[in-house]
């Protein structure tokens, strides 16, 4: 019977919603310029996409109760107390994980889970204040993560530092910027009854969608300027060749939603994400075996 309770609760830290946060993990690799250690890129990806995000993602819904659908879960069970059981054993084997492959990352990941809690847990709620929240992630869940990634693997202080680098991971954070809002169009409803004052709520489904495109334009002017810096034109083809999906798709959801505002739908953002996650992650990986 305890089993069973934790068994139900295991599908709210979503983990197969890890697949969208990808792409951050592939360009730190794809960014760095010198050695780095592939077993410990392994570990990096584990401690992140299998522990780390899917603790987040708990600890998130444990607060949220949410009713409606969420990312990754068109019908999310009930909350009970097991799903924070099961966060804490996520956190403390994500931070046990990070510090065998060195302490300075776990450090990092401590950092990131706390500012994660700090999101939702309802004496703090960042959530609750649309700038400063949309802050917090896209920082965090960009560059934060983009740099993390790199001193999990073994980068050292310079390859880090790097001008190029730090641009990169400024692009990280824009493209994170363009497209974190659109994961909150469909929520609109839930998270006004719940008081939370979203960036996507105060823009409204169409500024949500102009917010974005001008996010990930951004972004992409940023990733072309740093790989002209780096006089690595070749990186950037791939790029836009392998994002030429997400592109027409972004511009079809575009035209629905002006036509319907009802498209800004729990389905449309699943497949944009899906698909933007799966083009992008194959573009980094691409440049690594390029390399």
């Amino acid at each position: 019977m305890v089993i069973e309770k934790y068994r139900r609760a295991l599908p709210l830290l979503r983990i197969p919603f890890s697949i969208y946060l990808m792409p951050v993990f592939w360009f730190g690799l794809s960014a760095l310029r010198g050695p780095w250690s592939g077993w410990r890129a392994v570990g990096v990806f584990v401690v992140l996409h299998l522990l780390a995000y899917p603790a987040s993602n708990g600890y998130n819904s444990y607060y949220d109760k949410d009713e409606d659908s969420i990312g990754g879960l068109k019908a999310p069970p009930k909350v009970t107390p097991e799903l924070l059981h099961l966060v804490w054993l996520f956190d403390a084997l994500a931070v046990a994980g990070a510090a065998l492959l060195s302490l300075p990352f776990a450090a990092l990941v401590l950092v990131y889970l706390l500012v994660s809690k700090a999101y939702s847990y309802e004496g703090i709620r960042l959530k609750k204040y649309p700038l400063l929240s949309t802050l917090v992630v896209v920082v965090f869940q960009g560059a934060f993560t983009l740099l993390m990634t790199q001193v999990g693997v073994g980068a050292t202080y310079g390859q880090l530092f790097e001008k190029t680098n730090l641009l990169l991971a400024l692009v990280s954070t824009l493209f994170l910027c363009g497209s974190y809002p659109l994961t909150q169009v469909y929520q609109h409803a839930e998270d006004a009854r719940r008081g939370d004052q979203t960036l996507s709520l105060r823009l409204g489904i169409r500024g949500t969608f102009v917010f974005a495109a001008v996010g990930l334009l951004a972004g992409a002017t940023a990733l072309g300027v740093a790989y002209w810096l780096r006089q690595e034109i070749r990186p950037l083809l791939i790029f836009l060749v392998a994002t030429g999906p997400v592109v027409a798709l972004f511009s079809r959801w575009v035209w629905l939603v002006w036509h319907d505002e009802a498209a800004a739908n729990f389905e449309h953002t699943m497949r944009m994400n899906q698909v933007s996650s799966l083009c992008m992650s194959a573009a980094f990986i691409a440049m690594l075996l390029w390399h």
